[in-house]
């Protein structure tokens, strides 16, 4: 038993390691261009994982756009120039951090909206709350009367 616990646990901790998903492939000569690609690959949205950098995803089109990425930059594209090809290719959405503009505002309001939302909510339900637990006003004799006979007194 204490066999298949520690097995369990190895195996736990080895799905918990974080995922290199550059091949040795991938990986350029230079240090220094290696870096700045590692970089530019974890501003980048993985289109098919929507939700993982191309430096984080094992999808193949992110592995296509690490390549991409590697291929500008040897061509002696700066690092903004990069960014400015893929956004241009594939639109703002391939960016993890897109900037603010009219077409993103939705996306960087939304959460604000939620918020204010939800404020309002709360606030309206905080108001109806104290008027219904305010003291109700006493039954009527007729209205006791009708109780009564409801209840069997």
């Amino acid at each position: 038993m204490k066999r298949l616990r520690s097995l369990v646990m190895v195996l736990l901790l080895l799905g918990m390691a974080p995922a290199f998903a550059v091949q040795p492939d991938e990986i350029l000569a230079d240090p220094a261009l290696e870096a700045r690609a590692r970089n530019l690959s974890r501003e980048l949205r993985c289109m098919v994982c929507q939700n993982q950098s191309i430096d984080d995803s094992d999808a193949p089109l992110a592995r296509d756009l690490r390549l991409l990425v590697r291929d500008r930059l040897l061509a002696g594209d700066s690092d903004d120039k990069v960014l400015d090809f893929l956004t241009q290719r594939y639109g703002a959405f391939v960016l993890l951090n897109p900037p603010f503009n009219w077409s993103t505002a939705l996306l960087w309001l939304a959460p604000l909206a939620v918020l204010v939302a939800g404020g309002a909510v709360l606030l309206f339900t905080l108001r109806r709350r104290r008027f219904v637990s305010a003291d109700p006003t006493p039954l009527t004799p007729d209205e006791q009367r009708q109780l009564n006979d409801l209840a069997g007194r």
